[in-house]
């Protein structure tokens, strides 16, 4: 009972409450880490079967109406392995890398643009992905430029 007064105590100071922080942050990244293997198993499971579908059950000449489908899972799949490379940095050197985040974003945004279907949207979300997909290559250069000059 007396141990676990001490430890209430120590936790209660700074140095023991941001310990306890840490290695709750810790553990939520790596519990996400696992999540994410699995649901990255399960979209790469999922792509083979879609794909298998597709190429053996779509008519000749109505391949090209899927292969923006397919495009998209495979860089859901990307953007999936981008985000686990976030958090395993994160798991590394315990720092958020913003030119990861920056890169899966632009991944992300890019995915947005390949399966867009023109005849559904309009010109302002048109407008909209062009100014983030511009402000987010600014960022990344800005990024890139500054990590070079270090």
């Amino acid at each position: 009972m007396r141990k676990l007064l001490r430890r209430i105590r120590e936790t209660g100071k700074d140095e023991g409450f941001m310990h306890l922080i840490e290695s709750i942050e810790v553990l939520v990244s790596k519990i996400l880490s696992v999540m994410m293997v699995v649901v990255i198993l399960v979209a790469v499971f999922d792509l083979g079967i879609f794909l298998l579908r597709e190429l053996f059950d779509t008519p000749y000449g109505k391949f090209n109406t899927t292969l923006f489908k397919i495009f998209g899972l495979f860089l859901n799949i990307l953007i999936a392995l981008e985000i686990l490379e976030n958090i395993t940095g994160y798991l590394k050197k315990h720092v958020l890398q913003v030119e990861l985040v920056i890169v899966t974003s632009l991944i992300a945004v890019a995915r947005k643009i390949i399966i867009l279907d023109l005849e559904k949207v309009s010109g302002i979300d048109i407008i909209g992905l062009g100014i983030a997909l511009l402000s987010l290559s600014i960022s990344y250069w800005i990024i890139r430029r500054t990590n070079a000059k270090t």
